[in-house]
């Protein structure tokens, strides 16, 4: 599966994470308060279930965040679309955001992406920029890039914290 990626510049790396640069990038997002439909209904806006009807490649990664006791998932879109050629959602609670860019710590493993494989990675991660006097300005966010189809050994999972980083 060759999906577009989110684009990123790698700016510092140590033995256990990495340092990204990203730009502004939009995506779909849907918020729940179980995680469970999220994404369904991102995937069916992708499908076609927006206004324009149109089919919208899938992108990696998918991410998802816990804030303030609600799940958000988020898929970005391909780098073709902005602003003003963005089909809209037809459901309501799907939406078009744009994740501004900014500098993200990221720790990258492979395995199920479990939420005990993430919780594991995660605390490293905060661990190690802890350690490192690097400060966090985000929720932990759980990026996964391939199909729950792919090998656990072959499946690239990632663990990042957007964070205030100046180089």
């Amino acid at each position: 599966m060759a999906n577009e990626e989110a684009k990123y510049d790698v700016v510092k790396s140590s033995d256990v994470y990495e340092i990204r640069k990203y730009s502004d990038r939009l995506a779909i997002q849907v918020v729940s308060t179980s995680g469970n439909n999220g994404f369904r209904k991102l995937f069916n806006y992708i499908s076609g279930n927006n206004e324009k009807n149109q089919k919208i490649k899938m992108t990696v990664p998918v991410t998802v965040m816990e804030k303030s006791g609600n799940m958000t998932m988020q898929f970005y879109l391909p780098s073709k679309f902005d602003e003003n050629n963005v089909p809209d959602p037809t459901a309501s609670d799907v939406e078009v955001i744009n994740i501004e860019g900014g500098y993200y710590a990221v720790i990258r493993y492979s395995g199920r992406a479990s939420e005990n494989n993430f919780i594991k990675h995660k605390d490293i991660l905060e661990n190690e920029l802890y350690r490192d006097g690097i400060l966090i300005k985000s929720p932990a966010i759980k990026a996964t890039y391939n199909s729950p189809f792919t090998l656990p050994l072959m499946r690239r999972n990632e663990a990042m914290f957007k964070i205030e980083y100046s180089n």
